[in-house]
């Protein structure tokens, strides 16, 4: 009834994520690069004429890029979007979207001018209404073909440099499907060459910026496509479980009694086909994954390389991952030492920070438990408890901001392998979004989650410990300058002391003055009195 009742629903609203608008799909758009669609609003391109946004040139960032990628002109993501396009719609103040028809993140409104802050909750702490409603809005999105945006089939070389336009409909879950196997796919070199050493949201800084990213704008999706504005992500917080508890048929899926690689036929995602999963055979032609399906969806929790990971990770893991202090290190990739960001992306181990080929830990590991589409990168998405795990590693990245507050400058500006770097756009995502505007707080993106709010510990680590460590940063500084400031007070003091002296001197002198009146002086006062 749920799900029936939200199929009427589709024609109400208008949705708007990422990677490339229909209406910038044309040979017209292609040939000209520029993707600047009008706002229905005012039908001016970018919402000009309500001074919503303006179309305009794209400016890249020319910081230097780390050796992982030696290549330059043989990828479609490099330097995104510029292949694509070199003018996109600027919105301006609190506007957004690739019209500008949005509110940036955070904002509400038919003007975006009212704040908003919604709260993630555990997925356990959900009503059955509730959780029922998250798992029909999984299937909506399932069933419901993306309005506003399509997938390209084919390079940019392939479609004649925009001559020749391919590109295939979506439904508006399988987008982001979609979107996650583009951004981290292998480079196609020509003929039967590839190059695997690349990932444009993974192994480097921007993992967690990305997939922050990535969730906001799936939240958003969702919000528009059911008109439910107050709609949030759950999240599984896997701390010490010891089993996939959320692998069940009320809630994720549970095992087929028939065949364990399959979910329970009373699953609502047993039925559920998957895609872009197929890489080398993308590979070996060439080409691009087109949306076809290819299969049912797989999972057969814990019975997965035990080796590479010996179990989930526990609540001392996460606390390790907390205890850095540096964001990035090193290389700024998966053989950086002491990164927090590798760290809890699993490829440093969670009781030393030392970089290991050999495990899976942290994030990593989840995906290696699953056992199935979700434990290769590219196809991961396919799952829906890839959600809800993202949505609890982007609440230890949030942790980790609070407890630190580093400065934006923190998120590294150059060096990083490609895509990476602070001022790079986010891979494949049109309107355009640069790394570093998501090294910020959750709060400042209008979100949080429940497991953060209100705890006095929260309230320490956002308010009194930044003044404490700053404070014992500055210390010496402080001690000279209470020295100094003594000095000063005991001169001045003294110059004080001495003038007020002086002063006293002066007056005594001109009060006893009249005691010395002349004796006529004298008489005349009395006169005057007496008349």
């Amino acid at each position: 009834m749920l799900l029936a009742a939200l199929c009427c629903l589709l024609c109400s609203f208008q949705t708007s994520a990422g990677h490339f608008p229909r209406a910038c799909a044309s040979s017209k758009s292609l040939m000209e690069k520029e993707c600047c669609p009008a706002w229905t609003g005012d039908g001016s391109p970018c919402g000009q004429l309500s001074g919503r946004g303006a179309c305009q040139d794209i400016i890249l960032s020319k910081a230097p890029l780390g050796p992982q990628y030696p290549f330059t002109g043989m990828d479609d993501r490099e330097a995104w979007p510029s292949i694509f396009y070199n003018r996109t719609c600027q919105c301006f103040g609190n506007f957004m979207g690739f019209n500008c028809g949005n509110c940036k993140f955070g904002f509400w409104g038919p003007n975006c001018t009212e704040k908003r802050l919604l709260v993630r909750r555990n997925i356990f702490d959900l009503s059955v209404p509730e959780k029922n409603k998250f798992l029909a809005y999984l299937t909506l999105a399932k069933h419901t073909t993306s309005p506003d945006y399509v997938i390209p089939t084919g390079t940019y070389g392939q479609m004649n440099n925009g001559s020749t336009p391919m590109f295939n409909d979506i439904n508006v879950y399988d987008l982001f499907v979609w979107m996650h196997y583009y951004v981290s796919r292998d480079t196609l070199l020509g003929g039967s060459e590839i190059w695997r050493d690349i990932d444009f949201a993974h192994e480097a800084p921007g993992f967690l910026p990305w997939h922050r990213l990535f969730l906001l704008l799936w939240e958003q999706e969702i919000q528009k496509l059911t008109g439910d504005e107050n709609f949030t992500i759950p999240y599984w917080d896997w701390r010490d479980a010891k089993s996939c508890d959320i692998c069940t048929d009320e809630y994720m899926g549970g095992r087929n009694s028939a065949n364990p690689n399959l979910l329970s036929p009373a699953s609502f995602f047993s039925s559920w086909q998957i895609i872009c999963t197929r890489l080398e055979e993308y590979n070996s032609r060439q080409a691009l994954c087109d949306g076809t399906p290819e299969g049912p969806l797989l999972r057969n929790p814990g019975n997965h390389d035990k080796a590479r990971t010996p179990r989930l990770p526990s609540s001392a893991d996460v606390e390790f991952c907390l205890s850095l202090t540096q964001y990035e290190s090193d290389s700024m990739d998966k053989a950086a030492n002491f990164s927090f960001r590798n760290t809890l992306e699993g490829f440093a181990s969670p009781l030393t920070g030392i970089a290991d080929a050999s495990q899976s830990s942290m994030h990593n590991a989840l995906h290696i438990y699953m056992n199935g589409t979700m434990s290769q990168v590219p196809g991961s998405a396919n799952d829906p408890i890839f959600l809800l795990h993202h949505a609890f590693v982007d609440s230890i990245f949030e942790q980790w901001l609070r407890r630190h507050h580093p400065l934006q400058e923190v998120y590294p500006e150059a060096n990083a392998p490609i895509g990476h770097n602070r001022e790079s756009y986010m891979v494949p995502f049109i309107p355009l979004y640069r790394n570093g505007d998501f090294f910020i707080s959750s709060r400042d993106l209008g979100y949080d989650y429940s497991n953060l709010q209100d705890s006095e510990q929260d309230i320490f680590q956002d308010y009194i410990k930044p003044y404490l460590e700053q404070a014992s940063r500055i210390w010496p500084w402080l001690i000279g300058a209470a020295v100094v400031g003594s000095v000063l007070t005991i001169v001045l003091g003294r110059l004080t002391s001495q003038l007020c002296r002086r002063r006293k001197r002066k007056q005594l002198h001109e009060e006893r003055q009249p005691l010395l009146m002349e004796k006529e002086d004298y008489h005349s006062l009395l006169y005057q009195t007496h008349v």
